[in-house]
């Protein structure tokens, strides 16, 4: 199978429109995962946007040569990293999927310590039956303390799951939303984490109500996953709803967006964004909806620096075509 015929395996899952999809390499059984030689190294802060590693440690020095990651798995021939974190100069996360035979894809997380990349592991087979799955967000605050999040197939569901990397050692996947996802299609689109232990995951989920679409997000708190939250209910009337990127600036104050449809004729899709104060996540608030007078809008990516102060961006439609935006709190 190619690249190209797994990709469209794993979109056929879901009906979402792709905001935002980004890999490093893949493709030929190859992953490569890029690092930078530097005489002094910075530290660098957590991020999801890989592009922020990227840009950092290049500006301090020249990047080495690539390192194939996922070999002894990827006895398929199709693989890719989707998603790379890095807590502090050599020390980084990373995750995305294989193909360990012709149509089967299995979740794979690696890691670096002290800039030496360890072998990579599978994860969620134990949940993924039918061999339709991938990591598609991963998110590390300190050296060996990482979690990431995706979705897994079996023969009655698509569903979300998170794993996290505890003091260097990945634990076991753990299926989320599960009573939520009773429609049984669903996925994790963006992993943050403040600290150790203190994560934010954030996706979608359909219900058994003609399998519609929601928007959710999960916490985790002092290692310990809670419910998942739907949100953006009271906007989504025509029920098309996901979170396309989630952000912590600390352990109970997140924010996340993305996109919901409403009733409006024809119905549009309209970009929002959410809150979480002190462990509440508050009511979903639409963005750009005057500017999107062609009806198309989504927030793609929000970073948060510190509680309530944090920037959205994403794009709308209007008369000219597609256009982007961003936005601040406060």
């Amino acid at each position: 199978m190619t690249a190209v015929g797994v990709a469209m395996t794993i979109s056929a899952l879901t009906t979402r429109p792709i905001w935002l999809y980004s890999v490093l390499s893949g493709g030929a059984g190859v992953v490569l995962i890029l690092a930078a030689a530097a005489a002094s190294p910075p530290a660098m802060a957590d991020t999801s946007a890989q592009a922020g590693v990227v840009a950092g440690a290049a500006a301090a020095g020249s990047w080495g040569p690539p390192t194939e990651v996922a070999a002894a798995l990827n006895t398929g021939g199709t693989a890719a990293v989707n998603s790379i974190s890095c807590a502090s100069a050599g020390n980084c996360g990373a995750g995305g999927y294989y193909e360990n035979s012709p149509g089967v894809v299995q979740s794979f997380v690696v890691s670096e310590a002290n800039g030496t990349w360890a072998p990579a592991i599978e994860v969620a087979a134990a949940l993924n039956t039918l061999g339709v799955g991938e990591i598609s967000s991963v998110s590390c605050r300190s050296a060996g303390n990482c979690t990431a999040g995706g979705y897994y197939s079996n023969s009655r569901v698509q569903g979300p799951f998170v794993v996290s990397e505890v003091n260097g050692t990945w634990g076991p996947a753990k299926a989320v939303a599960t009573a939520l996802n009773t429609g049984g299609s669903g996925r994790i689109e963006s992993v943050s984490c403040a600290s150790a232990g203190n994560c934010t995951a954030g996706g979608y989920y359909t219900d058994k109500s003609n399998h519609h679409q929601q928007a959710f997000v999960i916490s985790e708190v002092n290692g310990t996953w809670g419910p998942a939250t739907e949100v953006a209910a009271a906007l989504n009337t025509k029920a098309n709803a996901a979170i396309s990127s989630v952000s912590c600036a600390s352990a109970g104050n997140c924010s996340g967006g993305g996109y919901y449809t409403n009733n409006a004729v024809p119905r549009q899709q309209e970009a929002f964004v959410a809150t979480e104060a002190n462990g509440t996540w508050q009511p979903a608030t639409e963005m750009a909806g005057a500017l999107n007078t062609g009806g198309v809008a989504g927030v793609n990516s929000v970073s948060c620096v510190a509680a309530g102060y944090c920037g959205a961006g994403g794009s709308y439609t209007d008369s000219s075509g597609q256009q982007a935006f961003v936005a601040s709190k406060p």
